[in-house]
């Protein structure tokens, strides 16, 4: 797949996925939170809000591999 197509998918899906988190976290937060400690709020908050951290790093490490036919058409092996 070519970088510049896998950077649009990739794009597309990461604020897709950063959307869906953030209302679901709102959601979980908005159930759940009301009536608890700040500590409790404190660390619910961070945790959530460094979580999404981990799969959009994924999708970015995904985003910006080259494709291998430009691999192997740059690497020193394949210069006689």
């Amino acid at each position: 797949m070519p970088q510049r197509l896998r950077k649009l998918i990739g794009g597309i899906a990461l604020v897709v996925f950063v959307s869906l988190y953030a209302l679901t976290v709102m959601t979980v937060a908005a159930a759940k939170l009301p009536g608890t400690s700040q500590l409790t709020q404190l660390v619910f908050y961070a945790v959530a809000g460094l979580a999404w951290v981990i799969p959009a790093a994924a999708l970015i490490a995904w985003m910006q591999k080259s494709s291998r036919k430009r691999e192997l058409a740059r690497s020193p092996d394949s210069v006689p």
